[in-house]
């Protein structure tokens, strides 16, 4: 005898598993810190930043060149600072740059 399985969308899998679900949330949150930080970052730089995991206190910012990383690496204490004066518990942020298919 076969039991038909239900159909579920994305999200109810999420809420299903209390590892998707906090998944979910980090990833959540690491947006909601680089919107925060929007304002901060120079504006030709914008595009070069995406948010990326949160490992506890330490947050990595995904850079898209070389030297995109160099200039916000001159600012992680002031975006570190601000995260931290709004809540966030953000000891240090990491930069990974992306590496491009050649």
């Amino acid at each position: 005898m076969h039991k038909k399985q239900q159909a579920m969308t994305l999200l109810q899998a999420v809420q299903a598993s209390p590892s998707l679900a906090r998944l979910s949330e980090l990833s959540k949150e690491s947006s909601q810190r680089l919107e925060l930080l929007q304002s901060l970052i120079p504006g030709p730089l914008k595009n070069a930043v995406q948010a990326g995991p949160i490992d506890g206190a330490q947050w990595c910012l995904l850079v898209s060149s070389n030297a995109a990383a160099a200039k916000l690496r001159q600012m992680l204490p002031t975006l570190q600072a601000h995260l931290v004066s709004h809540g966030h518990a953000v000891q240090s942020i990491r930069l990974k740059i992306l590496q491009t298919p050649r």
